[in-house]
């Protein structure tokens, strides 16, 4: 019989690390693909003034929708449409005075994917948010407007998420408690 150390090896073993890692990788990959066609499906909403049944539907059929989540794509492009308003005004609560109508459409497309994911999907941490959101404005965006979306994100990840010890401030100020002495007494 294996000591318990043992098993524990077995379990940590590379082999079974990168099939866990793999499988992770790959959920992700679907994800990141997944955010990447609706936010096109979002800018051609907003371009075009299509109705999102009919824009979904193009997308799948001209996208291989098999190295794509669909249920995830199928939930952002939906979820974002149909809260717009809500999103929009929780966006514009951290955007320094912007109007979000003045804002670059594929940068408004991404920030409310990330609205959507920070309001909606609390399985997903925010900095996963932020990260994707900073890659679909880099291949998508203009020029430097990734650094926008970061600022902005994290601001809406500050004011959605507050109690991620990320978001709490370390002070100087903060007490130290020191450890109970241990007494003899059962």
């Amino acid at each position: 019989m294996d000591s318990p150390s043992e098993q524990t090896a077995g379990a940590c073993s590379p082999a079974n690390r990168d099939h866990r890692t793999e499988k992770t990788s790959q959920k992700g990959r679907l994800r990141h693909r997944a955010r990447e066609l609706a936010l096109q499906a979002l800018y051609q909403w907003h371009m075009a003034g299509a109705s999102v049944g009919h824009i979904e539907a193009e997308f799948r059929d001209h996208n291989d929708m098999s190295r794509v989540d669909g249920v995830f794509f199928h939930e952002l492009l939906t979820g974002v449409t149909r809260q717009v308003g809500y999103i929009d005004s929780t966006l514009e609560s951290v955007l320094d005075r912007r109007d979000i109508n003045q804002l670059d459409p594929v940068e408004r497309a991404a920030l409310r994917l990330g609205c959507f994911e920070m309001l909606e999907r609390h399985d997903i941490p925010y900095k996963v948010i932020i990260n994707e959101g900073i890659e679909l404005a880099r291949k998508f965006g203009s020029g430097q407007s990734y650094r926008c979306l970061n600022g902005t994100l994290d601001s809406l990840a500050r004011k959605l998420r507050p109690n991620h010890p990320a978001h709490k401030p370390e002070s100087a100020d903060d007490p130290v408690v020191p450890d109970a002495p241990a007494t003899s007494e059962p």
